[in-house]
């Protein structure tokens, strides 16, 4: 499923955008949460958003071409249950990985309903605060995310707030 994934480019130009200010013309989320203090809540966090856990533990199938997160793997992302899924193709766009930072932006591939990124990374402050922290932009890609318009800004909420509770156990 992933393989013809592979040579497919990604649906908008600014990729790398949620790495500082993102780019105009979309709609910006940016939430973060606090999952717990010192450097082994750290190696834990980190291990498991590498593992594409944060996903999954989020009600997310990943159907992922590495195992692990790496630059240039794809996954098709689906929420919801059996046929009636919404299929979502990602490559990930970049990877941090650093003393005090890990985490990976993915964007979007042909057949995802949005247009854009979404990055997840877990940081350990100086005060050895531990947080997770998602940013996105997105535009809808088809009529029917258009049309869509407010339910999909809900859903893309509901989902994110999954995400950040996913790595707080």
């Amino acid at each position: 499923m992933t393989q013809r994934l592979q040579t497919q480019r990604v649906t908008y130009p600014e990729v790398g955008g949620t790495r500082g200010v993102m780019p105009p013309g979309y709609s910006h989320l940016r939430r973060e949460v606090c999952l717990g203090v010192g450097s082994e809540r750290f190696a834990v966090a980190g291990g498991a958003l590498f593992g594409w856990q944060l996903q999954r533990r989020a009600g997310v199938r990943v159907l992922p071409s590495s195992t692990t997160v790496v630059e240039g793997a794809v996954a098709v992302l689906l929420l919801g249950v059996g046929r009636i899924a919404v299929r979502a193709p990602v490559r990930v766009v970049y990877v941090l990985d650093e003393r005090r930072r890990r985490g990976f932006a993915y964007g979007t591939l042909p057949g995802h309903p949005e247009r854009g990124e979404e990055a997840f990374v877990v940081e350990q402050r100086d005060d050895g605060a531990v947080i997770c922290r998602v940013s996105a932009f997105s535009s809808p890609a088809t009529w029917l995310t258009r049309l869509g318009g407010p339910l999909a800004t809900a859903t893309q909420s509901w989902v994110t707030g999954r995400y950040l509770r996913a790595l707080q156990d």
